[in-house]
C-alpha cells in the first residue's frame, strides 16, 4: 500500500470510527433518557428562534462567538456552559454531540465542514455555503465522515409544504412542468459608510475569518453582511433560499440544472448594497431531452415591494398539465383545475400528527442522529438547492446567461463564471479554509 493510500485509509477509518461513536454515544444518551449535547456557532439573531426550538430537546453547552455580548445573551438565555469566539474550543470539547451554525453566510461551510471532521452532527443555517464548491466539499466531508447534517430549509419538515408536495407527487395537478417562486417585501437602506474601529468585545479577526479580509465598516457587519459579496449571498440566498428550494422540490429534479440565466440589479436603493434588490431568475432541467421531460423553475425577487401575488410576500406556483398549485409557508394551500377553477381545499388536513413529523425542524436533526438515518434536509438535498442561489448570483454578476454540464459541475461558456464557482480567500491563508479549495 501507497502512503498515499495509507493516508486515505487511516482518514477513512478514523472517520468511520468517530462516527460511529457519535452515533452511539447519542443514541446511549437517549436511551438513558439524557439530551444530547449541543455547541452553538454563532449567537446572533437566527439563533434566536433557534435556541429555543433545541433548548427543550438539547442541552446547550456552548456559546461561541466573536462578539462576546451576543455569547453572553445565548448563555443567559440557555444556561450554556461556556462561551468563546474560537469554535475550534467546541470541536475539541468530546462532550458535545453537534454544533449548530448560526453565523454569517461565508463562516456556514468551513465551521460545518470542521465540525464534521471532528465527528459531530451539524446543523446548518440556510444557504449552506458561500459559494459553489464549498457545499460540495461539505456533502463529501459529511458523508465522509458520516455524520448527520441537516440543511436549515426549515419547510422540509413544515406540514403544509410536505402535503402540497405529497399532492403534487400524487398527481393532483399532472405532470409538474415549472415552478415559480418569489421573495417580495420592503428591506433597509443600508446607507454609505466609512471604516471604522470595531466595537468593543468584538474579536473582528474571527468574524473575518477565512474570507477575504476587509476592514469593520458598521453596514457591512451584523445583518448587512448580507448584502455584501465577501461575506453573504443576497436576499436570493436569504429568504429566497426557502421559495428556490420548495419550487426544486416540488418540480422533482435533482443535481444541476443545464442552463440558469439571471437578470437583476439594483433598481431601488442607493446605497453600499452589493447584491441586487431585484432579479429574475430561470433554471432549466433536461430531463431525458423528450417532450414532457424538461422542468423549468423561475424565481422573482423584490426587496423594495410591498405588492405581493396572493398576498404572500413569499410563495410558490407550480404549473402541471392538469392544473396549478400553490403554497406559502404563511399558511395558504390553493388549487386551480385544468378549467382554471378553484378547488375546495382544506388546509386543515396536514398536521405534523397526520403526515407522521416530528414536532419541528430541529428535533428531526435530533432524531435523525439517534436513529441513524439522514434528516429531512439532508445536506445534499440543501446543496442542490443552494447550488441555484450561487448561479443565479453568478449571471446576474456577470450579465451572462450560463450552460451547465451537471456531470462535471462546471460552467462551460464562460471562465470567468466558471471561477465564480469558488472565491477567493484570506491572502497569507486562515485555518478554516476548507482542504481542496
Amino acid at each position: 500500500m501507497s502512503k498515499t493510500s495509507r493516508r486515505r485509509f487511516i482518514r477513512a477509518s478514523t472517520a468511520i470510527s468517530l462516527s460511529a461513536m457519535a452515533y452511539t454515544n447519542v443514541a446511549q444518551a437517549a436511551a438513558r433518557g439524557q439530551q444530547p449535547i449541543v455547541g452553538f456557532i454563532g449567537c446572533g439573531g437566527r439563533s434566536k428562534n433557534l435556541r429555543r426550538t433545541f433548548d427543550d430537546a438539547a442541552r446547550i453547552s456552548w456559546a461561541c462567538d466573536p462578539d462576546e455580548n451576543r455569547a453572553k445573551d445565548l448563555q443567559k438565555d440557555t444556561g450554556a456552559k461556556h462561551t468563546t469566539s474560537d469554535l475550534r474550543r467546541v470541536l475539541d470539547d468530546k462532550s458535545v454531540d453537534a454544533i449548530v451554525v448560526a453565523t454569517p453566510d461565508h463562516w456556514h461551510a468551513p465551521a460545518a465542514i470542521m465540525g464534521c471532521e471532528a465527528g459531530k452532527h451539524v446543523y446548518v443555517e440556510k444557504p449552506c455555503s458561500h459559494n459553489f464548491l464549498e457545499g460540495r466539499l461539505l456533502v463529501e466531508a459529511a458523508r465522509r465522515n458520516q455524520v448527520v447534517v441537516q440543511h436549515g430549509t426549515q419547510s422540509r419538515n413544515n406540514p403544509l409544504a410536505v402535503g402540497a408536495i405529497q399532492m403534487l407527487r400524487e398527481g393532483v395537478i399532472g405532470n409538474v412542468l415549472m415552478a415559480k417562486a418569489w421573495n417580495v417585501q420592503r428591506r433597509e437602506n443600508i446607507g454609505r459608510a466609512e471604516p471604522t474601529s470595531p466595537p468593543a468585545g468584538v474579536d473582528y479577526d474571527m468574524w473575518v475569518g477565512p474570507a477575504e479580509f476587509m476592514p469593520y465598516q458598521a453596514n457591512r457587519f451584523h445583518y448587512d453582511w448580507h448584502w455584501w459579496h465577501n461575506f453573504g449571498t443576497g436576499d436570493i440566498g436569504n429568504d429566497g433560499a426557502h421559495e428556490i428550494d420548495i419550487a426544486r422540490w416540488g418540480l422533482g429534479v435533482d443535481g444541476l440544472p443545464s442552463s440558469a440565466s439571471a437578470i437583476g440589479g439594483k433598481y431601488y436603493f442607493d446605497d453600499d448594497q452589493q447584491f441586487p434588490d431585484t432579479a429574475t431568475c430561470a433554471f432549466q432541467w433536461p430531463g431525458d431531452g423528450s417532450v414532457g421531460g424538461r422542468k423549468q423553475l423561475m424565481f422573482e425577487m423584490r426587496i423594495w415591494s410591498k405588492n405581493y401575488p396572493h398576498n404572500c410576500d413569499t410563495g410558490v406556483e407550480f404549473y402541471g398539465t392538469k392544473g396549478m398549485l400553490f403554497v406559502s409557508k404563511r399558511g395558504k394551500l390553493e388549487l386551480w383545475d385544468d378549467s382554471n377553477k378553484r378547488a375546495t381545499l382544506s388546509v386543515d388536513r396536514f398536521s405534523n400528527q397526520s403526515l407522521g413529523l416530528p414536532r419541528n425542524h430541529q428535533v428531526d436533526f435530533l432524531q435523525a442522529i439517534t436513529e441513524n438515518r439522514k434528516p429531512a434536509a439532508d445536506i445534499a438535498t440543501g446543496h442542490d438547492s443552494v447550488s441555484l442561489i450561487h448561479l443565479a448570483n453568478i449571471s446576474v454578476r456577470t450579465g451572462r446567461s450560463l450552460r451547465i454540464d451537471p456531470a462535471s459541475e462546471t460552467i462551460t461558456n464562460d471562465e470567468v463564471a466558471n471561477r465564480l464557482l469558488s472565491r477567493d480567500y484570506r491572502d497569507g491563508g486562515h485555518w478554516a479554509i476548507p482542504g481542496g479549495v
